[in-house]
């Protein structure tokens, strides 16, 4: 495994987004670019990579984590992290203007191609259609999903009980996403397409992530590393 990269956040260029309709522009304007008819990588195939996020509101600071993962054997290949100033302010359905500045940073920081990129959050289950991991597809163009701990916004019926079940995410009547239960018992995650991949594909990506726990591998391992590099950065 190649040892953990730390990147600094590069300035913001000049057009970065500095108020609500400014990023709702930009979402507007990136949203057409997403590609939702690519299956994508065949899931166990290649590399997959996590991306996860974390926050010092009181001390204006953001780290992000990016965990390369072997996805055949789930192994750790490389990981990278970057530190730095929070980039836009708490706004629902704009964190990934708070977000993307960082998570390009540490993927840039990688010698690895990442492959798939999973990411703790949504894709076009969005309000506006265009999460964080379509925002880091579209920008990078790498095949992109998210896998999200709650629902937002959206409505489903409960998966069945049995592991790989799953259930539509709805908005009114328009599929954003689904409801999957990745173990036994356990309450679902919530899976959308970001960019480059299709939906039955990322819900496949999930289940090869989750072979012990609820979260993908990938959202385990970047938010442990995320929280350790905040950590080091705050208490330094």
């Amino acid at each position: 495994m190649n040892t953990s990269t730390a990147a600094a956040i590069p300035p913001l260029p000049p057009d970065w987004p500095a108020d609500v309709a400014a990023a709702r522009a930009v979402q507007d304007s990136l949203r057409a670019r997403v590609v939702l008819d690519e299956a994508g990588p065949a899931p166990g195939g290649g590399r997959v990579t996590g991306v996860d996020v974390a926050y010092d509101d009181a001390r204006d600071v953001v780290a992000a984590a990016v965990v390369v993962l072997d996805a055949a054997s789930l192994d750790v290949v490389e990981e990278a992290t970057a530190v730095g100033r929070v980039a836009f302010p708490y706004v629902p359905g704009l964190l990934a203007f708070r977000e993307v500045p960082a998570v390009l940073a540490a993927l840039a920081a990688l010698d690895t191609d990442p492959g798939l990129v999973v990411c703790d959050g949504y894709g076009v289950a969005h309000p506006r259609r265009f999460g964080l991991a379509s925002h880091l597809g579209v920008l990078t163009g790498l095949p992109t999903i998210g896998v999200a701990k709650n629902p937002f916004t959206f409505s489903h019926e409960a998966p069945g009980d049995a592991r790989g079940s799953a259930t539509p995410l709805l908005d009114g009547a328009e599929e954003v996403g689904s409801a999957l239960r990745t173990r036994a018992g356990v309450k679902p995650v919530f899976v959308s397409v970001g960019h480059r991949v299709t939906l039955a594909a990322a819900r496949a990506h999930t289940l090869h992530l989750t072979p012990r726990y609820r979260l993908p591998e990938t959202t385990r391992r970047a938010d442990a590393l995320c929280r350790a590099a905040l950590r080091e950065a705050t208490t330094a």
